[in-house]
């Protein structure tokens, strides 16, 4: 074991971290890209000093194949864009820059500084890089030339003790980025690793933090969970934490008021992960149509739409409408989500051989329609529609405005609710 020294404001040596030898890790040089070792080369060569970082080392030492490998390096972002000419700089705030290896994307980024934060976008160094990172799972440095990982924050032991532990102090690190609530979700489902109490709490009091959070950001990370191959686990545990209903307020409004909804909904959410473990690069279309399928069904008596030979286009128009509502704030590709809902529709009994015109007035309906209305119609309109059971049709409709309003309390309200808290709501009213 060696350890990595700074100097203090002194110039006396402080010990920064500790660097484990390939005789101490479980890293198999074998399992690192080589592209990625391409790159860290390349840095090298040039005279920077460039290491593998975050989610490739966790998953090198549980023994996972790591779906990318980024790379953090001091070198700038034009100087890294001079070295390699298959690449490009992105970002306007954060820049970064992006290597092409043919379909392969590799993000080189640069050390950045804690001057200004945790979200800051001053370049720093790595002492600095090392304290900006989330969990300790993750600022974890593995030079794949000396086969040596940096650790500064004790994430190799907490990776050992299978726990989540923040390096930013709790009282900052959701303020900074409230996205960082639902990283933590997802690596407790899909490492293994658990959550301390404290930072639970912590997460079900600032989840009202992901309500201002853009569409686009939130759509990244809801694109992310239903590409994970554990969407189920992820999507209950968020909602453990009173997390999901700011990713999808329609669905979770329909779950606190229908069991019978949540349990089908969590049903397909498990055959989706099924469907990814055995088609890992399957359109997102197919991935949707497992989302949408539930609130699709409860729209109309599909069987008797068909026996009526009911306009098809107009049909398919107004049920586009209410799906596009249904999924806010995700914003999916337009071209997706068409195919998700002719998937299900199909999947129905119902034709879909319709012209494109019939989507020629989809997009004006919607775009005058604002979040919180998409929300409430969602809602309404499977309670209104749905014809599979007439009790369950009848409660849904009678506690229709009292779920409203147990909604708007619960997106609004920075405190935490049980799930009895809200059927307590929904039940009781004002």
């Amino acid at each position: 074991m060696l350890f990595r020294y700074s100097a203090d404001a002194k110039g006396r040596p402080v010990k920064k971290a500790i660097i484990y030898t390939k005789d101490e890790h479980s890293i198999s040089p074998q399992k690192i890209d080589p592209d990625a070792l391409f790159i860290v080369k390349q840095l090298h060569s040039h005279g920077y000093d460039a290491y593998i970082v975050g989610g490739a080392v966790r998953d090198l030492l549980v023994q996972k194949e790591p779906k990318d490998f980024d790379i953090v390096t001091d070198a700038t972002p034009s100087k890294i864009k001079k070295i390699f000419r298959n690449s490009r700089i992105i970002g306007r705030r954060f820049r970064l820059v992006h290597v092409f290896f043919g379909p392969k994307i590799f993000e080189v980024s640069t050390f950045r500084s804690i001057s200004d934060g945790s979200v800051g976008n001053s370049f720093g160094t790595m002492d600095e890089d090392a304290l900006r990172r989330d969990f300790t799972l993750n600022a974890l440095y593995y030079d794949p030339l000396k086969e040596q990982v940096i650790d500064y924050v004790g994430g190799l032991k907490d990776i050992q003790k299978r726990i989540i532990r923040p390096v930013i102090p709790l009282d900052r690190i959701f303020e900074e980025d409230p996205v960082r609530m639902l990283r933590a979700v997802k690596y407790a489902a899909t490492t293994g690793c658990t959550m301390p109490r404290s930072l639970k709490r912590k997460i079900c009091k600032s989840a009202h933090l992901l309500s201002p959070v853009s569409p686009s950001r939130l759509t990244e990370e809801l694109m992310k969970i239903i590409n994970s191959g554990h969407a189920y686990d992820i999507i209950r545990a968020a909602m453990e934490v009173d997390l999901f209903m700011h990713l999808q307020p329609a669905a979770t409004a329909m779950m606190y008021a229908n069991s019978e909804f949540k349990s089908s909904y969590f049903k397909h959410l498990q055959e989706l992960d099924a469907f990814h473990a055995s088609n890992p690069t399957a359109r997102l279309g197919l991935r949707l149509s497992y989302l949408i399928y539930d609130f699709t069904a409860g729209l109309t008596d599909w069987q008797a739409e068909v026996d009526q030979k009911s306009a098809t286009a107009e049909l398919y128009s107004r049920t586009w409408a209410q799906c596009r509502n249904f999924v806010l704030p995700m914003n999916p590709q337009r071209t997706e989500l068409e195919f998700a809902i002719r998937t299900v529709l199909r999947q129905l009994g119902v034709s879909v051989h319709i012209p494109k015109r019939a989507f020629s007035s989809c997009k004006s309906n919607v775009a005058g329609e604002n979040h919180e209305q998409g929300i409430v119609g969602a809602v309404k309109n499977a309670a209104n529609h749905n014809k599979k059971s007439h009790d369950h049709t009848h409660e849904h409709h009678h506690n229709r405005d009292k779920l409203d309003a147990a909604v708007s309390r619960r997106r609004h309200s920075g405190r935490r609710r049980s799930k009895s808290g809200v059927s307590a709501a929904i039940s009781t009213g004002n």
